[in-house]
């Protein structure tokens, strides 16, 4: 009996804190788009304004939700941003040597995630190497697989079907603005935010509401502890880079279809982005606490501080840069408070 209450009292604890840091990435979200709206005006009044949030980084938000879940197990993985350029690449020669059509290049994106997800979970869950050496070799590897195939910035060209989903828009009625030229603009979304918006609320329900979650979260709380209650910690671990790598295969042929081509330097720094993205939404890189909802809510306060800082005229980039810095700064400290509360608590 004393084990069990034990082991709720520290479940009720991890729900705590992961609500409590989920609260604080909202709200932080909030008044800050708010600020922006009432300071700045103009670039974020307008519905348009807050779904190109979505439409700009729906591949950084699916990403984001698999280093969320790497992390939630005390681990990482700086290979995704790699993977996606290399499935961009990948997807570009299939379709334009090989006439494969763009439903047939998804399974192309999802072997290529399958691969790096089997081989680095292998590593880090089996032979116990420091995941973070494992994803960083897979880094390079990416990219260097990427420049191989071709050191040239491809497109595809001459087929319909990829085009039609490439300009594709799903107007949302009665969510428009009329522009400067008194003609009304409809609101609308890309294809790529709802497969984003889909893969989260899958996730959130995975995380919260299966086995397989409650496994991420105890994984990443207590290793001995999961062990104990009879959870594979080696499979745990080796299904959350899988789960990872797929994301990142996905989320590569999403950066396919909105950006429409192939090259090297794409999704450039976006394995540091989602990193921030799973902090600043309440992921702690200690594991056993982090929330798919939250993160979404990182990759918005992300992007909206690019967007605030370049409608306030500082369009240099470092600006951009250390705004981010102090933001995830910020929530690194909360982190550590929480961090504290709790190790006080298992002292009590």
């Amino acid at each position: 009996m004393g084990k069990k209450s034990a082991n709720l009292a520290a479940s009720k604890k991890t729900i705590t804190d992961t609500a409590l840091l989920l609260t604080i990435t909202i709200v932080t979200f909030v008044i800050m788009y708010l600020v922006a709206i009432f300071g700045l005006g103009g670039g974020f009044k307008t519905f348009q304004a807050f779904f190109d949030l979505l439409n700009d980084k729906s591949a950084l938000l699916i990403v984001s939700c698999g280093l969320s879940i790497v992390m939630i197990t005390g681990g990482i993985d700086i290979s995704v941003g790699g993977v996606i350029a290399l499935v961009g690449m990948c997807c570009v020669i299939f379709m334009r040597d090989f006439g494969g059509s763009p439903f047939t290049a998804l399974f192309v994106a999802l072997a290529v995630g399958a691969a790096f997800g089997i081989v680095q979970g292998f590593l880090v869950a089996y032979l116990e190497i420091q995941p973070f050496i494992v994803t960083l070799a897979g880094m390079f590897f990416a990219r260097g697989m990427t420049q191989i195939i071709s050191s040239d910035h491809l497109n595809v060209e001459g087929n319909d079907a990829f085009d039609k989903i490439l300009h594709a828009k799903i107007v949302i009625p009665g969510l428009g603005y009329v522009n400067n030229n008194d003609i009304y603009i409809n609101a609308y979304i890309k294809i790529g935010v709802i497969v984003a918006l889909v893969l989260v609320f899958v996730l959130f329900f995975m995380l919260q509401r299966t086995k397989l979650g409650r496994a991420f979260y105890a994984v990443g709380g207590n290793q001995q502890s999961a062990l104990m209650l009879g959870i594979n910690v080696k499979r745990t671990k080796f299904l959350s880079h899988l789960i990872c790598s797929l994301l990142a295969g996905i989320a590569g042929y999403v950066f396919f279809i909105t950006v429409g081509s192939g090259s090297g330097d794409n999704a450039m720094g976006y394995e540091m982005d989602a990193i921030a993205s799973s902090i600043i939404g309440g992921t702690m890189l200690t594991g056993g606490v982090g929330n798919i909802i939250g993160t979404m809510f990182g990759v918005f306060s992300l992007s909206t501080i690019q967007k605030i800082v370049n409608a306030a005229g500082l369009g240099d980039p470092w600006w951009t840069g250390i705004t981010r810095a102090a933001m995830l700064c910020l929530f690194l400290v909360l982190q550590s408070i929480i961090l504290i509360r709790k190790n006080k608590g298992v002292k009590a």
